[in-house]
């Protein structure tokens, strides 16, 4: 068993899912943390053709919620990497199988391990971003106005 360390979701993330302006899903004040300028960062050239296609992707949903910001490029790159690479190994399994012959016997296809790890590195990177189906459900939960934003447990009886 892999056990994942937590960590913090981004203010923003916080805020969407808030029980009201300037607090969280629980009614806790969220610390907006520091003012940084919410521009969408640029995709480097460097870019494999299958990142590059997930850059495209995901960048306009996360600009459109003011998740990233320049400073992001590298764990977003990082992220569009993690992609490509699962799916090139995952294509490699496709055509190739699970397994391989070898001296020793039938051994695991070496395209399976990498897309396992691959696959941990995406969830670990998409969860920093929201990209997570458990993340999209945080989002898609407002959390609703119960008609007092200073009680988090009004209205719940």
């Amino acid at each position: 068993m892999v056990i994942v360390p937590r960590t913090a979701k981004p203010a923003g993330l916080k805020l969407i899912n808030g029980r009201a302006p300037g607090r969280d899903s629980g009614g806790r004040k969220v610390n907006p943390g520091p003012d940084f300028k919410r521009v969408p960062p640029e995709a480097p050239e460097w870019l494999s053709e299958e990142a590059a296609a997930e850059w495209a992707r995901v960048l306009p949903e996360l600009s459109r919620l003011d998740l990233v910001k320049e400073s992001d490029r590298a764990a977003l790159a990082a992220y569009c990497e993690a992609w490509a690479t699962f799916v090139a190994a995952t294509g490699t399994v496709q055509r190739e199988g699970l397994t391989i012959e070898a001296k020793q016997g039938t051994l695991a296809h070496p395209a399976v391990a990498i897309a396992r790890a691959a696959g941990r590195e995406v969830r670990s990177w998409a969860a920093h971003f929201g990209l997570t189906p458990s993340t999209e459900q945080a989002l898609a939960r407002s959390g609703g106005d119960d008609g007092d934003a200073e009680n988090p447990f009004a209205g719940s009886g």
